[in-house]
C-alpha cells in the first residue's frame, strides 16, 4: 500500500528551480532514506509533503489524499520531526512533548515516560535552556510517542550524540516493526545505509 506518492513534482521559486520532478513512492512497513547533499531540494519536498508550500507541478499524495487539500486531515496520522527544532522558550520539555501528544489523541504516558529516559531528557527544564541536541530531543520524544502510521523525519539526527543516535535508530527499527512508514532525509550516508530498505538520491533538485 503507498503511503506517500509523489509523482514528476516541481517546485519553481520565481526562475530558480527548486525541484524538476520528483518521484517518490514509500509504501507501508518502509524505511526509505532520501539523502543528498545540503541544498539539494530534500527539505524542499519534505515542505510540499507536509502541505507547507505548494507543488508548482505534477501531484504529492499521503494516505491517498492530496497534500496541499488536505493537509489538515494528513497531519492528523504523521509525526514531524525537522532537522532544527525551534520551541517555545518559555514552556519546560515535558510541557511541549504533552502539547504535541494531545494534539494527535494520543495519551500514553508510559511509553512517554520510556522514550524521556531513553533519551536522557530532562523534561523539567525550561526549553530556553535546551542545547540543539536537547531540542533535538523533545521533537522525537513528541513524534514516537505518538501513535501515527507515518514518521516524516528531516535530519533528525542532528546535535545527537553517538548514543542518542543508537536510541533513535532502535525506534526507527521498531516503528518499522509495527507496520509504521518511515521517511529519513539525510546527508549521512552510513545512518541511511543501517536503517533504510529503499533509498532515493536527490542532487540539486
Amino acid at each position: 500500500m503507498s503511503i506517500i506518492n509523489m509523482s514528476n513534482t516541481s517546485k519553481n521559486f520565481g526562475k530558480v528551480i527548486a525541484l524538476d520532478g520528483i518521484n517518490l513512492e514509500v509504501n507501508k512497513g518502509d524505511i526509505y532514506g532520501f539523502i543528498g547533499p545540503n541544498g539539494a531540494g530534500k527539505t524542499t519536498t519534505i515542505r510540499i509533503l507536509l502541505g507547507i508550500i505548494k507543488a508548482s507541478g505534477g501531484q504529492s499524495k499521503i494516505f491517498g489524499k492530496d497534500s496541499w487539500k488536505d493537509s489538515v486531515e494528513i497531519h492528523k496520522n504523521l509525526a514531524y520531526v525537522p532537522g532544527d527544532v525551534n520551541l517555545w522558550p518559555n514552556l519546560t520539555g515535558g510541557e511541549v512533548i504533552d502539547f504535541f501528544i494531545k494534539l494527535r489523541g494520543t495519551n500514553n504516558k508510559s511509553r512517554r515516560d520510556e522514550l524521556i529516559e531513553r533519551f536522557g531528557l530532562d523534561p523539567s527544564k525550561k526549553c530556553r535552556t535546551y542545547s540543539k541536541g536537547n531540542r533535538q530531543k523533545v521533537a522525537l520524544i513528541a513524534a514516537f510517542a505518538s501513535d501515527v502510521d507515518l514518521y516524516i523525519l528531516d535530519e533528525p539526527t542532528s546535535g545527537l550524540d553517538p548514543l542518542m543516535e543508537k536510541v533513535f535508530q532502535e525506534y526507527v527499527l521498531e516503528a518499522k516493526e509495527e507496520g509504521k512508514s518511515v521517511l529519513l532525509s539525510s546527508h549521512i550516508l552510513s545512518e541511511v545505509d543501517q536503517l533504510c530498505n529503499k533509498v532515493s538520491i536527490i542532487r540539486q533538485g
